[in-house]
């Protein structure tokens, strides 16, 4: 049986890796290995897809089907070519390819990913005087390629497009949560997943379409018109059926309320529209509120992703100020988390933190903070 499990990246944001690790191995994988934003496991096909439908942290999930060493271009590209490439993808596939480089040797990811592109179309064409087409945008398959120094490692995308990409948001503000850090947020926190919880500044619904998946142990991409193995030679469409119902028998019951709100009318629609969208109307409410004017029932479990920047219309400082003063009076007797990146000014919110955890999203490092909100919380100054 061990025979037919291989080894598989997935990978993750940093700050996520032991949540991502802790996901794969509930799911059932093996020598699952933590690294900078990934965590390598193994596992067999079924596990494969199983780990794409459900998994919350990942990204994507790679399938390495190639390592060596390469010390300059020409080498590379020699190595690529001599890769059996008609074994994974017929002629009438069209294909994709991706490249990240940490070398001095090979120093821009997009040549390095044109050298790999030209290595599998020159093999086709070596074979059958003609090549597969590229299709960046739906491709049949993807191929990743990823240099440290000289090690060269070549893998299949299981995934496709990327697996923040779940399938149910039809529509967005602007600069919304990536759900795949929504749900990292939400694992990291101390949710039980039996009380209510609630987003005040619920933008596009992310957090709460995201937590109410979560309370109800439905898969994460579920609603995903497609994955990238779809696409490969070896697709087992009936073990991918049984997969799927498998995994969607595993739901559970909720009986707490989650509950969103906005201050922006937009935005309240548009987190309507994305609940139908993933089928989540009759399981969460949300209403056009004033953060600053609501009061919020003790108990009820609270994360939020305050707006930054252009979307903040009064005094950075002073938006600070008003969120701190806002929770202690308002909040008492609930667990509240907020994400920033907005690190320096989080300090004017008055409350000394219980927790904080450093998240970096794209190339914004953010601090995740919980505060537990007690009748006269005193204001403790942060640094």
């Amino acid at each position: 049986m061990d025979n037919n499990n291989f080894y598989m990246l997935a990978k993750t944001m940093f700050g996520l890796e032991e949540i991502l690790a802790e996901e794969l191995r509930r799911l059932g994988a093996q020598n699952v290995k933590i690294i900078n934003r990934a965590v390598s496991f193994k596992g067999d096909k079924g596990f494969m897809y199983k780990a794409n439908l459900n998994l919350r942290t990942a990204l994507r999930i790679l399938k390495p089907i190639a390592h060596f060493q390469a010390h300059n271009e020409k080498e590379l590209y020699k190595k690529l070519y001599l890769i059996d490439w008609t074994k994974i993808f017929e002629l009438n596939n069209t294909f994709s390819t991706h490249a990240t480089t940490y070398s001095d040797v090979f120093r821009h990811s997009k040549y390095t990913s044109l050298i790999l592109k030209d290595a599998i179309a020159d093999s086709f064409r070596n074979k059958f005087n003609k090549r597969p087409n590229v299709d960046p945008q739906n491709p049949d398959v993807t191929i990743d390629l990823h240099i440290s120094k000289h090690t060269c490692t070549v893998s299949l995308d299981s995934s496709g497009n990327s697996l923040h990409k779940r399938g149910y948001k039809l529509d967005t503000i602007t600069a919304p949560i990536n759900e795949v850090l929504a749900a990292g947020l939400i694992l990291l926190s101390d949710w039980n997943k039996k009380s209510d919880f609630h987003d005040p500044m619920c933008g596009s619904g992310t957090l709460l379409i995201e937590a109410a998946l979560i309370a109800y142990n439905i898969p994460a991409n579920i609603f995903r018109k497609r994955f990238g193995f779809e696409g490969w030679k070896d697709f087992d469409k009936e073990l991918w059926e049984i997969i799927k119902d498998a995994s969607l028998n595993k739901e559970i019951d909720y009986n707490g309320n989650i509950t969103g709100s906005d201050i922006f009318q937009k935005a309240v629609r548009i987190t309507r529209n994305n609940i139908y969208n993933a089928l989540m109307q009759e399981n969460i409410k949300i209403s056009n509120a004033d953060f600053f004017e609501q009061k919020i029932p003790e108990g009820t479990f609270v994360i939020f992703n305050p707006p930054y920047g252009k979307r903040i219309e009064i005094e950075i400082n002073n938006f600070y100020e008003k969120i701190g003063t806002t929770l202690k009076h308002n909040y008492k007797g609930c667990k509240v988390w907020l994400i920033s990146s907005d690190i320096e000014n989080m300090k004017f919110i008055g409350l000394k933190p219980n927790k904080k955890v450093k998240i970096i999203n794209g190339d914004l490092e953010c601090s995740f903070r919980k505060f537990e909100i007690y009748d006269g919380s005193k204001k403790i100054k942060t640094n």
